[in-house]
């Protein structure tokens, strides 16, 4: 019997994707989380996770390239790539808007994209969902932030090999479970993510790995390993998976700090912001702005709260300095900083 580790009730179907006005990011599509470890694989998942109701198309944003701080990440990627990739034909399934497939050609990779949010026109990608019947193969696949969202994700890697012959060498990135739990990180579960995975769950489903590790200040992981050596993960004999007992205390600490301070700034307005954002607007803590400085969000609606999204200068603009961000990834805190000329009261919500 699957044990349940962690739930959440109606939150937001998708938390990138983007919307024109307040009414209707308020009236978002909504599913539950009741986060469980499979007993036999060891795998964690959302077990009321409704795949109905997912459906990607253009107006959903996760571009992350904005920021100087994710692209040296992308960096350390490509690294990666080069190792164990050059001069192999590549397939990137479920690459969003591209930066990165951009990014590989520019280097001189041969790859071929597939996606149906792709909204550009370089026709090196396909805009449609993989399946096993699109002739899609390559000596390499990339699957880069793809498979947290797949339902099933042992038997999707299984269509993946079978529709590459049953061979090639495979790139998975994805968030680490590991340092959600040990961040208590409760605002990166989410129903977007209908998996959670840990480094062990890798080493259970292949039995050939070449490369595996932490990137992004360890919060995601990756794995380079042989598809040919994919196999159904059983469940060691090492203690069940549980999320620590304080996981959410955060949020009642947050939401006291925002009503006695009584202005508070979200930097994020993506997934974490998203979460962070409805969790504080429940425990009637009141958020003022929300800052994203990805151009196509700003403008827009964050889901379920219907926060408007603003730039770093219309914040800059109606702020009063010492006011508190919280800064929703604390990689991108010296970023921030500068861009705000140091003049706030800056909080990482996830700090360690």
């Amino acid at each position: 019997m699957n044990r349940e580790l962690y739930r959440a009730e109606q939150l937001p179907v998708f938390q990138n994707r983007i919307y024109r006005t307040a009414e209707a990011a308020r009236n978002c599509v909504r599913g539950d989380l009741v986060l469980v470890q499979d007993p036999r694989t060891g795998l964690v998942y959302n077990a009321a996770f409704q795949p109905e109701l997912i459906e990607y198309d253009t107006d959903y944003q996760n571009e992350q390239a904005a920021s100087s701080v994710f692209r040296t990440h992308l960096d350390e990627i490509t690294a990666i790539i080069e190792r164990h990739f050059r001069g192999k034909s590549l397939l990137e399934v479920g690459f969003g808007k591209g930066y990165f497939l951009e990014h590989l050609l520019a280097k001189g990779f041969d790859v071929t994209g597939v996606d149906p949010a792709y909204d550009g026109a370089n026709p090196r990608v396909i805009k449609r969902r993989f399946s096993r019947d699109a002739g899609l193969r390559g000596e390499g696949l990339v699957l880069r932030h793809v498979l947290e969202h797949i339902p099933h994700p042992v038997a999707f890697l299984a269509e993946l090999r079978e529709a590459n012959d049953g061979e090639g060498t495979i790139f998975i990135e994805v968030p680490c479970l590991d340092w959600i739990c040990r961040h208590r990180a409760w605002f990166d579960v989410f129903y977007e993510h209908v998996n959670y995975f840990r480094l062990d769950d890798f080493r259970r489903m292949f039995g050939r790995i070449l490369e595996a590790g932490h990137v992004f200040g360890g919060q995601y992981l990756y794995v380079v390993a042989d598809l040919a050596s994919l196999r159904d993960p059983v469940q060691d004999r090492s203690m069940p998976f549980a999320l620590p007992d304080d996981f959410t205390a955060s949020i009642n600490q947050f939401a006291d700090r925002i009503r006695a301070r009584g202005a508070a700034v979200v930097w994020g307005g993506a997934s974490k912001g998203v979460i962070f954002s409805l969790f504080m607007q429940r425990a009637g803590a009141r958020i003022d702005c929300v800052v994203d400085i990805n151009p196509a969000k700003q403008g827009c609606y964050l889901p379920a709260t219907g926060l408007l999204i603003s730039s770093p200068e219309e914040m800059l603009e109606r702020t009063a300095p010492g006011t508190d961000i919280y800064v929703m990834n604390g990689n991108y805190l010296d970023e921030i900083k500068e861009m705000t000329r140091n003049r706030f009261h800056y909080i990482e919500v996830d700090h360690e």
